[in-house]
């Protein structure tokens, strides 16, 4: 629309509210838009990070450099316009004796409205070039040694080359902070730190967890009868209200229906706090590190190696085998990981804001006014799936590293593995406990091929064309289904919360 007002007057544009815009600050003069655009990833680069908000756009000034690391823009919600203005000038003809004044005419219009800007407010991470500087100071490029373009001959990887190993990032944080050291402590005159030990390796000021848990191996003559009376002691502060002294009857009756208990078991069988059932089970059980039943709790005064009834309770560690021999990549693995690198913090994604759960000291308890209520909103609000330590064929489990028990193996072909030797137990083993040698191990082929078939209902694209896998390889991938929903409510609480594996993770929280 052009217009000629004078300055300071209105001018009525359209507005097209239909055409939304994504804006991006970048952080430099663009001379040439089409070598600016893969410094964003290009078009489908872009669009790509749009359709995620929990990320940031990522900007490489050497984008055909493997090495360059971004620099990553922060994502806002505005409500801006882009307007274009052309001016134009017409000059008048020229009058005898008079200055040539030239009309001016401004053209505006509302290219559309911009509801996303992203603004590169941060630093960009530390740059490390692939280059070797010799001892004379001299430097050479290595980019055409470490890097294979085309298909090399052997030669290409035997080749004599510098060490050259770069961190994929090498600050987690891309803006200023301030960090606040601790103060020295200061200590009484006379006082000599102690020598370093296994005890306060970790750290002079570090407090240890008041959880106290009894550890046994499997090579102790004997288990303990009571808990220590520093456990009894710490639940009794901990067991505040009726919620809690339920729960305490709750597991009571499941060590009185059988001996040793999983974690993950517990947790799928009684609705119980995290934090509380770490002092509630060093009450009720000690924890056993090696041997056939390690990571497993067991009821105090039972000793499982004097038993044969009880190797239905030794555990399995039963893993996902991943490889293109067994006829998949890691990437056609959907079943998901307990956690992931990607669940880390970094300079390229936007922390989750996730929802707060309103929940009340462990040592406080609870009004009559809100008892109903609450009684009603717990009942199962920590309660995990029986599929995090029950198996069943045609069944996906929902990670790739499950910790079995052998009695919650549901399938008659699994027991009957288990139960070859039933009477003729004769000596407990640390390998095997009370059952045959390599039984572990029949096991995972058995629930390998169960798997496998399984995934070949759910994935049959996996299996369409014969692979070196249909021959002898039977470890496959399986798939996690389950609503999203239900998804979702497990995320907080899951069954391991440091460690890929269950066991160093479970002693981690009472050391």
């Amino acid at each position: 629309m052009a217009a000629e007002a004078g300055p300071g007057a209105a001018v009525p544009l359209e507005l097209r509210r239909e055409r939304g815009m994504v804006c991006v600050e970048y952080p430099g003069v663009v001379r040439n838009v089409s070598k600016m655009l893969p410094t964003l990833g290009g078009e489908e680069g872009v669009s790509r990070i749009y359709a995620d908000p929990t990320k940031r756009l990522e900007l490489y000034f050497r984008p055909k450099d493997p090495y360059c690391h971004p620099v990553c823009a922060n994502r806002f919600s505005t409500s801006s316009l882009l307007l274009r203005i052309k001016r134009k000038m017409r000059r008048r003809a020229a009058v005898p004796g008079a200055e040539a004044c030239p009309k001016v005419m401004f053209e505006m219009e509302i290219l559309g409205i911009i509801s996303t800007t992203y603004k590169f407010q941060g630093m960009s991470d530390f740059q490390y070039l692939a280059v070797h500087t010799d001892a004379d100071g001299r430097h050479t490029s290595m980019y055409d040694k470490v890097l294979m373009l085309k298909p090399e001959k052997e030669d290409f990887f035997n080749q004599e080359l510098p060490l050259y190993i770069p961190p994929p990032i090498f600050s987690r944080l891309d803006s200023p902070v301030d960090y606040f050291y601790r103060p020295d402590i200061q200590h009484r005159e006379g006082y000599n730190n102690p020598t370093i030990s296994g005890e306060n390796l970790i750290g002079l000021s570090r407090a240890r967890r008041p959880h106290n848990a009894i550890f046994v191996n499997f090579e102790e003559d004997e288990v303990p009868m009571q808990p220590l009376e520093a456990a009894v002691q710490t639940w009794k502060k901990v067991c505040t209200n009726p919620i809690d002294r339920k729960v305490e009857e709750e597991l009571r009756k499941l060590f009185d229906l059988r001996p040793i208990w999983s974690r993950s078991a517990v947790k799928a069988n009684i609705s119980v706090h995290p934090d509380k059932l770490k002092v509630l089970l060093p009450f009720m059980a000690y924890y056993m590190i090696t041997g056939p039943w390690r990571s497993l709790w067991i009821r105090y005064g039972y000793d499982p190696r004097k038993n044969p009834d009880a190797k239905i309770y030794q555990v399995l560690d039963f893993r996902i085998r991943c490889g293109m021999k067994y006829g998949y990549t890691p990437n056609d693995m959907p079943v998901k990981t307990k956690r992931s690198a990607y669940n880390y913090s970094l300079p390229i994604t936007v922390k989750k804001t996730s929802s707060q759960l309103a929940m009340q000291d462990l040592k406080q308890g609870l009004g009559p006014s809100g008892m109903a209520s609450a009684r009603k909103s717990t009942s199962n609000k920590y309660k995990l799936k029986d599929s995090v330590y029950i198996f069943r064929e045609g069944a996906l489990p929902p990670y790739r590293q499950m910790f079995y028990q052998f009695c919650d193996l549901n399938v008659e072909e699994l027991q009957k593995i288990i139960h070859r030797n039933d009477g003729a137990e004769n000596v407990c083993t640390e390998r095997d406990g009370w059952c045959l040698p390599k039984t572990s191990d029949d096991l995972r082929n058995a629930m390998s091929g169960m798997i496998r078939q399984a995934l070949r209902s759910k994935r049959p694209a996996l299996f369409s064309s014969p692979t070196k896998a249909d021959a002898g390889k039977e470890q496959l991938t399986y798939e996690y289904v389950e609503d999203e929903e239900d998804d979702e409510e497990e995320e907080e609480f899951k069954p391991s919360d440091g460690s890929e594996n269950e066991m160093e993770t479970e002693i981690l929280d009472y050391v």
